[in-house]
């Protein structure tokens, strides 16, 4: 076989590239990791041409993952949305034959108020809230432990200064994704109050219209809160927690009636303070509700799955904000029916969160909330878009949650610096091909060899070590939803 070889020198060309590809072959395709996938990867959820489809379902299965188990059928009068909103559900719930839902996964995991001692005994006290002072700099972290000593004692400060346990005490939080804003939501229902986010984006004719006018508008998602929603409807906030001076003077700025205190992550301004004692509005730095509540100690008082644990706004595009009341029950259920579908896929105490979404939205805090029943960690952007990337490398974050916006940008950008460049655009279409039918097999990588000479910089953009994307708010394309998959080699839910 030699000597033939030896005397062609063409055939040993042709021998060794055909040796060369079929080890490039095998070492494409013997890495193969397949994983389980426990959902078909092509659905989404389902849009409804007329919300009279539901007429004809139990108030159970028209809020797929509400969990209850509701005899009464409601009748939905609403005829079909127009314009660029249409209501959509899951491709689930008309499948559910007997009506019974899932209510919680976990006997210690009933409220949000246990889901994050159930992290703390998962993770063996492990990292739980993250953050980094600036560019560059690294990740610090509270554990559990700490973080939960933290938050008692800023409900427990909460008390001493006047607000009373129980879901009658609403306060609002008015800040950006930070550690301090998962302490605070944590000391409320530590005393099974309620939280009330209020979006950075909100503006301030929205968020003034929430202050003043209270839940004038209420969307309610279980018949048995309905009693319970007569105690909120001329409610308004008392107390709001703040993660700067220029929100602080804008609520001055309004001086909603009902406002008593505002508590401030930051040093305050002695000009803030001055201020807000000429309009009799305490304002209190963060850390000094702290102290008063690790000095007073008050025993807590938590939360029943049933009791409400917030009122989260709507963002107000087809009209006024209106406030949607959710038990704790409610955001258990949601959370738990996600983590039984994900099955072996699901959050750990070896994952890690980035948090960017903004946390007055329920799909940032049912993720949250995920990952803190599991024993994972969160780590917080510095809020900033364009350190957006810088924040995940230095996170390494496994999950992430997203919309479909941030998905898009990743496909668009990727495709704009290919466009000119002929090689490198049917390089990536070849890639993609290969992948889909990896894809189409059930085999989802990042080790393969198009991941190594196409994709490595798509997904070191991410930290190079995302495992599994969450998508919410709205449907994504198809072909983005593809390009994801293949281009990050992760689990795309």
């Amino acid at each position: 076989m030699m000597d033939i070889l030896g005397n062609n020198p063409g055939l040993v060309l042709a021998t060794g590239a055909a040796i060369t590809l079929g080890g490039l072959y095998f070492y494409c395709a013997g890495q193969e990791e397949k994983i389980h996938i426990p959902s078909d990867l092509n659905l989404q959820s389902e849009q409804m041409e007329s919300i009279s489809e539901l007429r004809q379902e139990s108030f159970t299965k028209a809020v797929n993952g509400c969990a209850w188990e509701v005899e009464k059928v409601y009748s939905f009068e609403s005829s079909a949305t127009l314009g660029p909103e249409m209501i959509r559900c899951s491709r689930v719930y008309k499948d559910a034959k007997d009506g019974k839902f899932m209510k919680y996964l976990y006997e210690d995991g009933k409220t949000v108020y246990e889901a994050f001692r159930r992290g703390a005994k998962e993770s063996n006290d492990g990292r739980c809230l993250g953050w980094r002072d600036g560019p560059g700099l690294p990740y610090q972290w509270l554990n559990y432990n700490e973080a939960l000593l933290r938050a008692h004692n800023f409900g427990s400060g909460l008390v001493s200064l006047g607000l009373s346990p129980g879901t009658e005490t609403r306060v609002g939080i008015f800040a950006q994704n930070c550690v301090e804003w998962v302490l605070a939501e944590q000391s409320l229902y530590h005393y099974s109050m309620v939280v009330v986010p209020l979006y950075d984006t909100y503006g301030p004719e929205a968020c003034s219209y929430i202050l003043e006018h209270g839940l004038s508008m209420v969307t309610i998602d279980h018949p048995e809160i309905y009693s319970n929603a007569l105690h909120f409807i001329n409610c308004h906030l008392s107390t709001v927690v703040c993660d700067s001076d220029a929100k602080v003077n804008f609520l001055l700025d309004k001086r909603p009636p009902p406002l008593k205190r505002i508590i401030l992550m930051k040093e305050i301004p002695e000009a803030t303070k001055l201020r807000g004692q000429k309009l009799g509005i305490a304002i209190i730095p963060f850390e000094e509700v702290e102290r008063i509540g690790a000095a007073k100690n008050q025993p807590p008082v938590p939360p029943k799955a049933e009791d409400v644990c917030t009122i989260c706004f709507t963002s107000g595009t087809t009209g006024k904000p209106k406030g949607v009341i959710l038990s704790h029950g409610n955001v258990i259920a949601c959370v738990s029916a996600v983590l039984h579908q994900l099955g072996n896929l699901k959050p750990n105490p070896q994952d890690v969160m980035i948090s960017f979404l903004p946390l007055a939205h329920m799909l940032e805090r049912c993720c949250q909330v995920a990952i803190y029943m599991t024993g994972g960690c969160v780590g917080f952007w510095l809020g900033n878009v364009r350190g957006l990337a810088d924040d995940m490398k230095a996170l390494k974050p496994t999950l992430m949650p997203a919309v479909p916006r941030i998905l898009n940008r990743i496909h668009d950008t990727v495709w704009s610096k290919t466009n000119r460049n002929f090689f490198k655009r049917n390089l990536i279409k070849l890639a993609l091909r290969s992948k889909e039918k990896e894809l189409r097999r059930g085999v989802i990588r990042y080790n393969s060899i198009w991941d190594k000479l196409v994709f490595s910089k798509v997904r070191e953009g991410t930290g190079g070590c995302v495992r599994l994307i969450v998508v919410g708010s709205a449907p994504l394309a198809g072909n983005v939803l593809t390009f994801i998959r293949c281009a990050l080699g992760c689990i795309v839910s």
